[in-house]
């Protein structure tokens, strides 16, 4: 019982981690993702459609995305989704296809990323620390119960601590990587 604890415990913290993943692939480093058009949902007959399920998004270069719809009669539905998702690109409207070439990041924007993605990574260690809160809650459950010794509850303790920091130490490691492409020109 103990044991399905400890991997209910490191289960919500990978989803915590993962989740920090998608969110820093949301982030503009200033080259190209196409992880960036990622919340864009367009009008499809009717039906609100992630970008991605109604045409291809290609990175010919390293700043530019190139968004080529399967049904080229959805390119000016695209392009008004796109400018509607609020994130300061602006698609340039090639007949059936959409080029966004992404401007350079400025130095103050390059500060105002890095300070997002901190908050972020932030974000993710509370939601890791919640995780072990839980677990340790539900160890000491066991102990009052009479399941489990106090000194193996002591040692379940000292192993959610462990996974608790191998975790914070992969979101800290997460953040720094994409605090150095996010500073680097």
């Amino acid at each position: 019982m103990p044991d399905m604890i400890l991997l209910e415990t490191e289960e919500q913290m990978t989803d915590r981690i993962d989740l920090l993943k998608r969110e820093l692939s949301k982030v503009r480093t200033g080259r190209a993702n196409p992880a960036l058009l990622e919340q864009v949902h367009v009008d499809y007959y009717g039906v609100e459609t992630q970008l991605s399920q109604i045409g291809k998004i290609a990175v010919p270069e390293a700043n530019q995305l190139l968004v080529k719809p399967y049904d080229k009669s959805m390119v000016k539905d695209v392009e008004r989704a796109i400018n509607a998702a609020n994130l300061g690109l602006n698609p340039n409207n090639e007949g059936d296809q959409l080029r966004i070439v992404l401007p350079a990041l400025t130095k103050e924007r390059r500060e105002q990323l890095k300070k997002d993605i901190h908050k972020l990574g932030e974000e993710c260690k509370i939601g890791v620390r919640s995780a072990r809160h839980d677990g340790r809650d539900a160890i000491k459950k066991l102990e009052k119960n009479g399941d489990i010794s106090e000194d193996d509850m002591h040692e379940y303790y000292d192993d959610i601590q462990e996974l608790t920091n191998k975790y914070v130490e992969k979101a800290d490691q997460l953040i720094e990587q994409k605090e150095q492409d996010i500073m680097t020109l």
